[in-house]
């Protein structure tokens, strides 16, 4: 028996639509040549086209929208905060969240309906399933009631068939393009952070200094710092801003700024650490907080004058083999701990190597999870003290990576070496 004109037309229409979307990777395209076919095959007064956010979980109430697409015509006005759209409630929400269509003549009989127009009285939905499974959803409504049938159920359901590996693919490019959008992003602000640490430690007679900067992403939340002050003095901080990633680095650029501004004015070390802890806690709350070590050295004298704030205390190796770990200081910064803090001081002799470092140098863990820790990161220093600075640091760089025999690292890796070499640095 010959089918039916209205089915063929339908039909053809299923057919141009999948010649049609099957050509384009672009989600918004596909969305819109699926919309248009829909209101050609199936009468209706109101329709669109959802399309998930997959970087959303299904099973939690998301702080962005469960959808990452949608076309939409004959809404009231624009869905945007819609709960459909916002949680996934509503038939369509269902429909996505079960996978199963939904035939429905009378809207205000079904629990589930939420409220999109007020002329609605019907409303047929079915989902877009992908390889992967549900990837969104298609919806007509109506002002009639009981106005969509089993057959039309199965026509839009051939149009999911139709669009979803297109769909697919649509949202695939996107991805792509997204990531090679943020790629670049990050490479700039690499870029832009890379440019706020030191390019060569500071070059003072007498003395040998070297510092490497290895983060674990793209940009990090470690940073370490010289600033020549007046009459001989040099600033060194190392410090670690809790978490990684954009906003550890965004925390640590605020640090910079704090802090070179306030060592340039304040004369003493307790003062530029007061300072700088009431910046981070007026711009950042207390959501995160900043751990460091704040240094002042006479490069004439050798005197080396310290704050530490919640920080790995710097190694002293001594010439004659022994060695301190400099702890005096208080707590971390951007807490609003309170409480007072207190300087250290210790007195650089020829020879002496002091290692300033973030908590990614010595907690490297090989497959046993066993850390490389503060006795062979000692031992290392120790060992190589009679060497160069540089030496120093690419010692400490290549015995982590044999004793995880990796080449990476888990955590933002920082270390700053300063070495005294001799008797013309008292000159």
């Amino acid at each position: 028996m010959a089918e039916s004109p209205d089915l063929e037309r339908r039909y053809r229409v299923l057919l141009d639509l999948s010649l049609r979307v099957s050509r384009s990777l672009d989600l918004q395209d596909v969305l819109d040549y699926l919309l248009q076919a829909m209101q050609s095959a199936i009468p209706h007064h109101a329709a669109g086209v959802f399309v998930l956010n997959r970087s959303v979980p299904l099973a939690a109430v998301p702080d962005t929208n469960l959808i990452a697409g949608m076309v939409q015509t004959g809404y009231d006005q624009p869905r945007s905060h819609d709960p459909m759209l916002r949680w996934g409630t509503g038939i369509v929400g269902h429909v996505i969240r079960t996978g199963e269509r939904v035939v429905c003549g009378d809207v205000h009989a079904d629990s589930r309906y939420v409220v999109g127009r007020a002329a609605t009285r019907s409303e047929l939905a079915v989902p877009i399933v992908g390889p992967a499974g549900v990837i969104g959803a298609l919806n007509v409504e109506s002002d009639l009631g009981d106005a969509f049938t089993a057959t039309d159920a199965e026509l839009l359901e051939f149009f999911a068939s139709a669009a979803a590996l297109t769909i697919e693919k649509a949202l695939l490019h996107r991805e792509v393009l997204q990531k090679q959008w943020m790629d670049g992003q990050l490479k700039v602000a690499r870029e832009v952070q890379a440019g706020l640490l030191p390019r060569t430690p500071p070059d003072v007679k007498g003395w040998d200094m070297a510092a490497v900067n290895l983060p674990t992403w793209t940009i990090g939340g470690d940073y370490y710092d010289f600033l020549a002050l007046e009459d001989g003095f040099l600033a060194a901080v190392v410090a670690d801003v809790s978490g990684k990633g954009v906003p550890a680095a965004l925390i640590m650029a605020t640090f910079r700024a704090a802090l070179r501004m306030e060592l340039y004015r304040r004369p003493t070390l307790l003062a530029t650490v007061a300072a700088v802890n009431q910046v981070l806690l007026e711009s950042q709350g207390r959501s995160r907080f900043v751990t460091a070590v704040f240094g002042l050295l006479d490069t004439r004298s050798g005197v080396f004058q310290y704050v530490n704030c919640g920080h790995n205390p710097p190694l002293l190796s001594r010439a004659d083999g022994s060695h301190a770990w400099l702890d005096c200081g208080g707590p971390a910064l951007g807490l609003g701990l309170g409480g007072g803090c207190e300087e250290g001081r210790v007195d650089l002799q020829a020879g002496d190597v002091l290692a300033l470092y973030t908590d990614g140098v010595v907690e490297p863990a090989d497959a046993r999870d066993e850390e490389f820790g503060n006795d062979r990161f000692r031992r290392v220093v120790a060992d190589t003290a009679h060497l160069t600075a540089g030496d120093v640091v690419l010692a400490v760089v290549e015995a982590t990576r044999r004793f995880t025999r990796r080449e990476s690292y888990d955590d933002d890796f920082t270390l700053v070496v300063l070495k005294r070499d001799g008797p013309e640095a008292a000159e």
